[in-house]
């Protein structure tokens, strides 16, 4: 499975492409940050994050787009910026028909490091160490990207499980009620 990370931001847009199973070697095809300059209009930096994003999906061809899912934050401007970028890389993957998972910082974090509460120097070592890098990508966006990847590769298994479970048992329901 090869799929693009993407750590949403209106001045740093993280991406990573990885490719790999669960359960098997990880393998790094990418990583950078989309930027655009703060002082910019928001329709400009969002076409340039959407110009970025669109590059980077006919560089590596991923079968998924892993975004992290925008939660509640104190800084509402902050929280508004993400969440336009976010949607920016979800309508990037819709156009082309791609997936799109959603994963919450602590899933990613709990899925890299073992700890929902891990840091950014936390995600970044292991980052580092699971893609075998000689170093942690800079800046922490561009790891928070790849770990996006990684959480994405080694959950997608278990949530098509769940997903099948539960279309099973809503099959099974309706067939009783008929």
């Amino acid at each position: 499975m090869r799929v693009l990370g993407v750590d949403p931001g209106l001045t740093r847009c993280g991406v990573g492409v990885v490719e790999g199973v669960a359960g098997g070697p990880l393998t790094m095809l990418g990583v950078g940050v989309v930027r655009t300059p703060a002082d910019a209009e928001l329709g400009h930096r969002l076409v340039a994050i959407e110009q970025g994003i669109e590059e980077w999906l006919d560089t590596h061809r991923p079968e998924v787009v892993a975004v992290e899912r925008v939660f509640s934050q104190h800084n509402v401007s902050t929280v508004m910026g993400t969440a336009q970028a976010s949607a920016v890389a979800m309508l990037c993957a819709a156009r082309r028909g791609l997936p799109v998972a959603l994963h919450t910082p602590s899933e990613v974090k709990a899925a890299v490091t073992g700890s929902g509460r891990a840091d950014k120097a936390q995600v970044g070592a292991m980052v580092t160490r699971l893609l075998r890098l000689s170093a942690p990508p800079k800046p922490a966006d561009a790891a928070d990207a790849l770990a996006l990847a990684i959480c994405h590769i080694w959950r997608a298994p278990a949530q098509n499980r769940l997903q099948q479970a539960v279309a099973q048992h809503a099959t099974a329901l309706k067939g009783r009620t008929s």
